[in-house]
């Protein structure tokens, strides 16, 4: 497996993630408030990682389900470390941020992240890129 490519694609998520929030921020809070257009951006960004695993499931070439659970790892550390250094440096508080992951108050952050960890498994599964199972 080459980790270039895990990185690249893990930029390709963050390009697709961004692009996601400046469209419900300029289009979905004003209409449906911030709340509300959280949850649905947390799911357009689900199936945006989703896509973007699929269609990339081949290149990536991470055949076992140990590799892809590592690259989900690391996508999941590396888009924690920019979830949280971007919420920083815009004044936003730990708790606050830490509040979009409880699903008591309606926050599914921590949803997103499930698909994101288990996204190259998912791809390598649908373009059938895993590694047959011993007697079949």
């Amino acid at each position: 497996m080459n980790w270039w490519r895990v990185i690249a694609i893990w930029l390709l998520i963050l390009a697709a993630e961004s692009i996601n929030g400046t469209i419900r921020r300029l289009w979905l809070v004003p209409v449906l408030g911030a709340h509300t257009s959280h949850q649905i951006g947390v799911l357009i960004a689900s199936t945006l990682i989703l896509f973007i695993a699929w269609l990339t499931a081949r290149w990536l070439d991470a055949r076992t389900f140990k590799a892809q659970l590592q690259v989900g790892v690391l996508w999941v550390v590396l888009m924690l470390a920019f979830e949280f250094g971007v919420g920083l440096a815009m004044g936003n508080s730990i708790q606050r941020m830490l509040a979009e992951y409880d699903l008591s108050q309606g926050g599914l952050m921590g949803l997103g992240f499930l698909v994101l960890l288990f996204a190259p498994a998912f791809g390598a599964r649908i373009t059938n890129t895993h590694r047959p199972r011993r007697g079949k």
